[in-house]
């Protein structure tokens, strides 16, 4: 791959992540902060929410593939495809610009939300909400169940990608191009996940999703903010890429 492709990947990449963290971290942050417009519009709400952020932030990365989940490129790289979405090979060049890309794009993303929001989180008496706008957060803490509750959503999501991928192919070897529908698919999976396997952690599925906006919260000179949980952090980075792996690998076998 050439430097120029590289760099287009990087930039669809901190495009679309950073447009899924604005809508997501929107979403949550006028369901719970005080004042909002939303306040008090619930869980179902927030599924919503991170389900057309997703749908949007695939749309805008279409150059890339619209990863914009370090999950979905290691699932990809775990079920030995040859190519990522985009048509980029996989290599350990492309799979470090693909997550270093949706880690900044998840960090310009939280800070965006937070200008917009800035007002509410200083009239937010609740550190604990503020922390929740960033980042995850298990309802019971208990490492291994949580481990285990992230890496299953992970399953689900890489593991349906994946299927979809076959599901759509022609007769012959080539995907077939849903164009838009591809991402309003996704979109969907999201809302199913959330709805069904979001209430114990708040399913971050995505390490970049969790830690950029967490690193934000941290250095943000956010009122009253509270700490940012650093001791939880490990949970939505290994819990969604121990997931992607045995999703990609059981793919090959499941996903004949």
């Amino acid at each position: 791959m050439d430097e120029v492709s590289l760099g287009v990947v990087f930039l669809s990449e901190v495009v679309g992540s950073a447009m899924l963290l604005l809508l997501g971290g929107g979403v949550v942050a006028n369901a719970i902060l005080t004042k909002t417009k939303g306040l008090g519009t619930g869980w179902l709400l927030i599924n919503w929410g991170w389900g057309l952020a997703v749908f949007a932030g695939v749309l805008v990365s279409y150059k890339s593939g619209g990863h914009l989940n370090p999950a979905v490129t290691i699932g990809f790289l775990a079920a030995g495809n040859e190519e990522y979405a985009a048509g980029v090979p996989v290599t350990a060049l492309s799979t470090v610009v693909y997550i270093v890309a949706e880690l900044i794009g998840a960090m310009i993303g939280a800070l965006l939300v937070w200008v917009v929001y800035k007002d509410h989180f200083d009239a937010e008496p609740d550190p604990g909400k503020k922390l929740g706008v960033f980042a995850t957060g298990a309802e019971i803490r208990n490492p291994i169940i949580n481990v285990a509750t992230e890496a299953i959503g992970t399953f689900v999501l890489i593991f349906v990608i994946l299927a979809a991928g076959k599901f759509t192919a022609n007769a012959g070897d080539a995907p077939a191009n849903m164009g838009w529908l591809g991402a309003l698919g996704v979109a969907l999976l999201i809302v199913a996940i959330g709805a069904s396997l979001g209430g114990p952690t708040g399913y971050a599925i995505n390490p970049t999703r969790d830690l950029g906006p967490r690193i934000m919260h941290a250095i943000l000179p956010i009122k009253g903010k509270g700490g940012s949980d650093w001791g939880y952090s490990w949970i939505p980075i290994f819990g969604p890429l121990l997931g992607a792996v045995i999703a990609g690998l059981l793919s090959n076998v499941l996903l004949p």
